[in-house]
């Protein structure tokens, strides 16, 4: 796998052990190129198999970067991966290697973007985004994207996550989802 573009464009990643499903170059590339310029944007990548996607938002500027992997095989990879983007980008990804369902429990911080690459069979996509939702792991004007198969299907509204934009990938899917406006009745509701 290489990294599309920013500090490291042309870099090639190393693919860890075990099961993997590297998030496709030409997929890799238009989202970034959807999302523009990250310079100083956080970002979380979940099941981030070999750290790629994380590795593509420090390369292109994002300024906080995390990640969570729960397959142990990959630690190695992964560490080593990160370790020369940080020398090179000057960016520090945190790395969690855990389920992805207990660090969104756990996590108590908020993202500008957070992208999800569940392996497809995994079945538990809605109640993934929901808890991001409920927990407001999302910034305001953030966005959360996520991929999966064309054969599932995702609701445009998720709590208060509303569908923003779609993209599809031969056989696969990228919803972008954004935060609904709170609207000032909802605003004075909420502050009683």
């Amino acid at each position: 796998m290489r990294i599309t573009g920013g500090k490291l464009k042309g870099r090639n990643i190393k693919c860890p052990d075990g099961i993997i499903r590297p998030a496709m170059d030409r997929m890799r590339e238009s989202v970034f190129s959807i999302l523009g310029d990250l310079d100083g944007k956080s970002w979380l990548d979940l099941f981030s198999g070999s750290g790629t996607i994380a590795i593509e938002a420090a390369s292109r500027g994002a300024s906080r970067v995390e990640l969570c992997e729960k397959d142990r095989v990959k630690v190695r990879q992964v560490l080593e991966n990160v370790s020369v983007t940080e020398k090179e980008c000057g960016v520090r990804i945190s790395c969690h290697f855990l389920s992805v369902e207990l660090f969104l429990k756990k996590c108590k911080d908020s993202f500008d973007y957070i992208f999800l690459d569940p392996p497809f069979p995994y079945k538990f996509r809605l109640e993934l985004m929901n808890t991001i939702s409920e927990r407001n792991i999302l910034n305001p004007d953030g966005i959360a994207m996520i991929h999966f198969p064309e054969e599932d299907m995702l609701p445009e509204r998720v709590g208060n996550l509303i569908l923003s934009d779609k993209r599809v990938y031969g056989r696969s899917i990228v919803h972008f989802y954004k935060k609904a406006a709170v609207s000032d009745a909802e605003n004075k509701k909420n502050n009683i």
